[in-house]
């Protein structure tokens, strides 16, 4: 297998047995082009990072994804499978460059191929239930599951991911020291489910200092966890010390931080056509974001944003325009981005003990990625 461009999108041209005939990492038509990590653009870091040290592992990831997806084929439309085909592939790359950062060079045991799927299935699993919640039209450019096949039947596709994700990974243990792994898993999947719960408990009426604390409660349950059990994960599963596979957990979790709070900085302030999602969303779904929450404590409890955002008014179309812009322009924008900022500051502390290799700075370069970016 080799990668090659097709288009705008990355592409891995299979050269062996694999079924499908091309892969899609990412839609570099999705991105916004005037994005930048220091001088380069925002897709050199994840394109540079396959091509020089995962090509081998991401072709192994794409093969046996194929193999995890057989069972459902029969239930599984375009939709979901394009759902799988689109977007980074973060949380497998953070797994599997924590492995090889103990591994080495040599080959990865298929264990770590293994679980690699298993979290992507988990990720995309939790995708296809915020959209059901969120009731979003769409997901990386194109509709999502619910508004394609309705909340239902997304709802079962759903927990389908959510199981063949967890007989995956029951697929990738093999020894005993590693069954406390599978626990590990469960419980970070029910954690995600509070997590989602704790954001729809959220009172619109609490002081801001609490939303602020409930926010961060949110995103370490519903995003944080995921980055960290991926790279706590990859070390163990590396045979790596149980101390240095919770220090890359914490190395993940931050950056988790980092990402969730970027991610609500970009509903802001992306265009629908660039983020595959609608602009506003969070403050329309009335989602108390760190920038939303930034921005009320500044902007005061009578501004429009505070009032969209409490439910105390129902926006119109050119209301929730006006309070996007409010949002972007107040102090309350760069506040959030300097928090984000000093999360993956901090992810880099936790890397410091681990060898100085190739992978060990690819997993550097992703945590400062994730905020390097010029708005």
């Amino acid at each position: 297998m080799k990668i090659t461009t097709q288009g705008d999108c990355l592409v891995l041209i299979d050269q062996r047995s694999c079924e499908i005939d091309s892969y899609e990492i990412d839609v570099l038509g999705n991105r916004n082009e005037n994005f930048r990590i220091a001088n380069t653009q925002f897709t050199s870091v994840f394109d540079r990072i396959l091509e020089e040290l995962l090509s081998e592992d991401i072709e192994r990831f794409q093969c046996v994804l194929e193999k995890a997806l057989e069972p459902q084929k029969e239930y599984l439309t375009d939709t979901e499978r394009q759902l799988y085909r689109r977007g980074k592939k973060l949380r497998p790359m953070m797994l599997m460059l924590s492995a090889r950062m103990i591994h080495g060079e040599s080959e990865l045991p298929e264990k770590v191929i293994l679980a690699a799927v298993s979290l992507e299935m988990l990720h995309v699993a939790s995708l296809i239930h915020d959209d059901i919640i969120d009731r979003a039209l769409m997901r990386r450019g194109l509709k999502s599951v619910n508004a394609t096949r309705g909340s239902n039947t997304a709802l079962l596709v759903g927990n389908l991911q959510f199981l063949q994700g967890i007989r995956s990974f029951l697929d990738a243990i093999d020894t005993n020291s590693e069954m406390g792994l599978v626990k590990q898993v469960l419980d970070t999947a029910f954690r995600i489910c509070c997590g989602e719960i704790d954001e729809l408990n959220t009172n619109p009426y609490w002081e801001l200092k609490k939303l602020k604390e409930h926010y961060y409660e949110v995103i370490e349950r519903k995003t944080a966890i995921m980055f960290g059990l991926a790279c706590e994960t990859g070390v163990a599963l590396a045979q790596g010390h149980s101390s240095d596979a919770r220090r890359a957990g914490y190395y993940g979790r931050r950056v988790g931080r980092a990402f969730q709070i970027m991610d609500d900085l970009f509903d802001n302030l992306l265009p629908t056509n660039i983020a595959g999602k609608i602009q506003g969303t969070d403050l329309a779904q009335k989602r108390f974001s760190l920038p939303i929450i930034y921005a009320m404590e500044e902007l005061g409890n009578d501004h429009l944003v505070s009032k969209i955002a409490r439910g105390v008014i129902s926006p119109s179309s050119e209301q929730l325009i006006e309070g996007v812009e409010a949002i972007k322009l107040s102090d309350g924008f760069s506040r959030a981005y300097a928090d984000a900022r000093y999360q993956a500051l901090d992810a880099l502390e936790f890397l410091a003990p681990f060898p100085d290799n190739q992978y060990r700075k690819a997993l550097s370069e992703i945590a400062l990625s994730t905020v390097d970016r010029s708005f």
